[in-house]
């Protein structure tokens, strides 16, 4: 078990990223178990329960900034809300080294996506074009 100190900077930066609304999952998961030698499945569960209440206090403050927007929430509730339970039943059964493979992708797919959306917009690329 690693030193109190590296869950309290895992915390840290989960929140930082999920209070800016951009998923701190993505970043504890891989933290707490590559770094901190987490199970995967551990990993995950803490990763929901940290997730609630940032996800409250970070909606709140949006909302105060009127940044939500009621009628989008309901064009895209219901299906996350599907799609999650189906992927929380299936996940459930499936093998954890599979699991591990298709957070992995996931990453390195959103990543590149990421990066060559950036790359447009980029203000190198605005000036080259001038």
């Amino acid at each position: 078990m690693k030193g109190v100190g590296w869950y309290l900077l895992a915390g840290l930066a989960g929140g930082v990223l999920g209070g800016m609304g951009l998923g701190g999952g993505t970043l504890l998961i891989p933290i707490l178990t590559l770094c901190l030698g987490v199970e995967g499945r551990t990993a995950a569960w803490l990763n929901l329960l940290t997730f609630l209440p940032m996800s409250v206090v970070a909606l709140c403050i949006h909302c105060k900034h009127r940044l939500v927007s009621a009628s989008d929430l309901w064009m895209f509730l219901p299906p996350a809300v599907i799609s999650a339970l189906v992927a929380a039943l299936l996940s459930s059964k499936w093998d954890a080294d599979l699991l591990r493979k298709i957070f992995g992708w996931f990453l390195i797919v959103t990543g590149a996506i990421s990066l060559f959306l950036s790359l447009l917009k980029s203000p190198l690329r605005k000036r080259k074009n001038r």
